[in-house]
């Protein structure tokens, strides 16, 4: 099998914050991949923009850094990363001023595809949407992208929905979730709506129950002051969460279309039922193992934010009444680990009687690490003795399936940026989508703080507070295990 790169037009793709550390390990490390797979034109270019003081050739080295720290050396050759940076120009400018504005704006041309990454703090979006056109950077047809979070509740993510369109139009805004980059994630889209053996079985009437788990061994390391104003559900569940239980849950959309998929995942959000307080458990986790507890990380002893978060979540509709969904995400738990798993209900007749053994069909979507698909069937154990049932796995490890090929499937952040250069908005969220979340966030988010509650302490390296064990327990049903 050989990974076809299908070259992209040329385009001049802006990157404010490009001195920040998002721009360093992720947004500038994917375009060189990407340039070095031959997808990025001769005539393209990449611009950084940010408020520190430095020209074009000091910026040249603080990319050549990047390259340098995040791709391993012998996929960054001298001459590969030396012509890269041909391409690679910075201005100086000043989001809430006048500086560097004349300058970008000479630099950006009006004859190729623009892309505008936002790459800084929400604040500050207005603020560059409003002197690009005010500059007359942007045109009709510029593209921008947007980093979470996306707002922190529903009135601010509204807010920023009304500062966006005001100067941009819905199909100029990409909402990045690098959740949705992941080859597994789309993977299963094409396996739920490319194979005729699942869809038909995918609702309530054969899968018993579906969990999502995104687990990890970090703690909140240098983001505390971020981390304690948000916390778990805010960070993860309401939005990369959200969009992998709204693809597992969402209806075949007509085609594989930007809007078609995005009005079938809207649908989802919609159709959750509110969650009881009695439905969710947070913790937050000890010190141990030599690191610090999570207030220490934060620096606030009495912080009653969740840096873990389990909860079950019912859909009302046709398909899913009556099959629970269960995510799970904390840190500093036993591994890193992300994963989907849906698990079919048993056959409603043995015809192999007690003594054979009980099993039930389950589906393992990994995200990380070792993206891939497991189906685990049923069959007899060998050997003498009887009819015994035992589950064996169908394995498509991406790395083991492809082989060689393996190694060419891009990361998140290079699939994403290209789809922004391509104007395809399939993988990105919609602003109506957003608010949708917060919506259903938010009260679930009040109760908990009306209460007052604190969230369960839990140790480091374990899988979470005892109690969210239980939370499948009492429904007869029990955590996939977080392996090490």
């Amino acid at each position: 099998m050989v990974s076809r790169v299908i070259p992209v037009e040329t385009f001049d793709l802006v990157i404010f914050g490009g001195t920040g550390d998002l721009a360093r390990r992720k947004i500038l490390p994917a375009l060189f991949r990407r340039f070095q797979a031959g997808q990025m034109p001769e005539e393209s270019r990449i611009i950084g923009a940010a408020r520190s003081e430095m020209g074009t050739k000091e910026f040249r080295a603080f990319v050549g850094e990047a390259i340098g720290e995040f791709i391993p050396a012998e996929e960054a050759p001298a001459k590969a990363v030396e012509n890269f940076l041909r391409h690679i120009s910075y201005v100086a400018v000043d989001a809430r001023g006048t500086d560097g504005w004349s300058d970008l704006s000479a630099q950006v041309r009006q004859d190729v595809i623009q892309a505008f990454y936002f790459s800084v703090a929400p604040a500050l979006f207005g603020d560059l949407a409003e002197r690009l056109h005010e500059h007359g950077i942007a045109g009709p047809e510029s593209r921008i992208v947007v980093e979470k979070p996306f707002g922190r509740d529903l009135e601010s993510a509204h807010a920023l929905n009304a500062t966006l369109a005001a100067h941009f139009d819905e199909h100029q805004i990409y909402r990045i979730d690098h959740y949705l980059g992941k080859e597994t994630v789309q993977n299963l889209m094409a396996v739920r709506f490319g194979n005729i053996l699942f869809e038909p079985l995918w609702n309530a009437q054969y899968v018993d129950h579906v969990q999502i788990t995104v687990a990890e061994t970090v703690g909140v390391e240098g983001r505390g002051a971020y981390y304690d104003l948000s916390g778990a559900m805010r960070d993860m569940v309401q939005n990369h969460m959200m969009q992998l239980l709204c693809l597992i849950a969402m209806e075949p959309p007509s085609q594989f279309e930007p809007d078609a998929v995005r009005d079938e995942k809207l649908k989802v959000i919609r159709a959750l039922d509110p969650v009881a307080p009695a439905e969710i458990v947070r913790g937050q986790y000890k010190a141990g193992n030599g690191r610090p507890s999570y207030v220490e990380g934060v620096e606030n002893p009495d912080s009653r934010t969740e840096s873990f978060i389990a909860m079950r979540v019912d859909i009302a509709n046709w398909r899913w009444k009556g099959t629970p969904f269960y995510l799970r995400t904390g840190k500093r738990l036993k591994s890193r680990m992300s994963e989907i798993v849906v698990t079919f209900r048993e056959p409603p007749h043995s015809i192999f009687g007690e003594e054979a053994g009980k099993s039930a069909n389950v589906l393992v979507i990994r995200l990380q690490p070792d993206e891939g698909i497991t189906l685990r069937v049923t069959i007899k154990e060998p050997g003498p003795g009887g009819m015994r049932l035992v589950d064996v796995p169908l394995d498509m490890t991406f790395a083991e399936a492809l082989g060689p090929d393996a190694d060419d499937i891009p990361d998140a952040y290079e699939r994403l940026i290209m789809d922004v250069i391509r104007g395809n908005q399939t993988l990105f969220m919609r602003g109506d989508e957003v608010e949708a979340a917060w919506a259903w966030t938010d009260p679930i988010i009040a109760a908990w703080s009306d209460k007052g509650d604190r969230p369960l302490p839990y140790e480091t390296g374990s899988t979470g507070p005892e109690d969210a064990l239980m939370l499948l327990h009492r429904d007869g049903r029990r955590w996939r295990e977080i392996e090490v």
